[in-house]
């Protein structure tokens, strides 16, 4: 009798340990899921930790309490969110770029719309119903958001609104700014900001790192080119050259790869000129760069269709175009969190001695 309860003691004991070990093990990895957030290029959020809650501000009016037990306090003037989240809808494929990144397709159950979306992962899940449709700005199908059944809605208040219509139906509606960000890692740095929201915060560090890393040292490789080509941007619609402005994230782009933009000394992020005012500041440009969704292939002729002026330019006269067509390339699903990519198409054009002889671009290459 008295070696069973020796045995029966040893089994408790045992289990003690293995539950103790268990409970270490989970202890961990929520220390890891809650890893430390640092914010270093991103001017549209900031975070802060207090105890179990983290505070998230996004720009002035926007502040959530990220927090992992509904009961834990939070303070005023914050809206209280339970994370993980397990499920959203995205109005952007910026914010679409986000969670492609960080694998987590299955969090998002709805998007506007799969207009240029090349993703097959994303287009077999909106085939299937795993992903609805919601609709575009202004026009959102509230029935489907609701079937939809998602913790928070990320919004652009960038967009057209409509919002009204969801803001009804009493679900979290958190602005995700990441298109205001003037500086290319600033944008990318947004991974972070979903990252918090579905508990990846440990995979959006290390992500984040290497896009900087790799960023930065092409970056700094750049640095003393001897020589800086000019490039300008854009095209004419509807009567203006949208051009983008001095402070654009495009512009820091192009000065990181070694060439001076056009419009270097503009305070804007972007602005609608004449062409005749475009003209001025492009004329002898050595490149351009154009983003458009032409439906075949495009070529310097289509170029001049669009515009006869066009051939005026020296970079159309030289074949210096630098071209990305979204019918063909996954530019806005994918671009905002690969700027380092983005960086090394320009050098590669601007400097091609600085990258690999055999390199082939993944959004931009020279007109043929």
């Amino acid at each position: 009798m008295k070696n069973f309860l020796v045995c029966v003691a040893l089994m408790v004991m045992l289990c003690a340990c293995q539950q103790a070990g268990n409970t270490g093990k989970d202890v961990n990895h929520a220390a890891d899921s809650l890893a430390t957030i640092n914010v270093k290029y991103a001017t549209g959020f900031t975070v802060r930790d207090s105890a179990s809650v983290r505070l998230v501000d996004v720009g002035e009016k926007d502040h959530f309490a990220l927090v992992r037990n509904e009961d834990d306090r939070v303070p005023e003037g914050y809206v209280k969110v339970k994370v993980p989240i397990q499920r959203t809808i995205c109005m952007t494929a910026l914010q679409l770029s986000n969670f492609t990144i960080l694998e987590a397709h299955d969090v998002v159950k709805g998007i506007t719309g799969t207009k240029n979306l090349f993703n097959e992962d994303i287009l077999a899940r909106v085939k299937d119903g795993r992903m609805v449709k919601i609709g575009m700005e202004g026009e959102f199908d509230t029935e489907l958001v609701m079937a939809a059944n998602p913790d928070v809605i990320f919004i652009s208040p960038s967009k057209r609104g409509g919002y009204d219509a969801i803001k009804e139906t009493g679900i979290t509606l958190v602005p995700h700014l990441g298109y205001k960000e003037l500086d290319p890692l600033g944008q990318a740095e947004w991974i972070k900001f979903i990252g918090m929201f579905i508990g990846k915060e440990k995979e959006a560090n290390e992500l984040f790192a290497g896009i900087e890393q790799r960023y930065n040292d092409l970056k700094a490789k750049v640095a003393d080119v001897a020589q800086r080509p000019t490039v300008t941007s854009g095209e004419m619609h509807y009567g203006n050259w949208h051009a983008v402005g001095g402070k654009n994230y495009l512009a820091q782009i192009f000065r990181d790869a070694g060439a001076d933009y056009v419009i270097n000394d503009d305070e804007t992020s972007g602005e609608d000129l004449e062409f005749e005012k475009m003209y001025a500041l492009s004329a002898n440009a050595d490149y351009w760069r154009i983003l458009n969704s032409y439906p075949d292939e495009f070529s310097y002729d289509a170029l001049k269709a669009s515009e006869p002026r066009n051939e005026m330019l020296k970079a159309f006269k030289e074949h210096k175009v630098i071209y990305c067509n979204m019918k063909k390339t996954p530019y806005y699903e994918i671009s905002p969190v690969k700027p380092d990519v983005l960086l090394k198409d320009f050098v590669a054009i601007f400097h091609p001695e600085l990258v690999e002889k055999d390199y082939q671009p993944t959004f931009y290459h020279l007109l043929k």
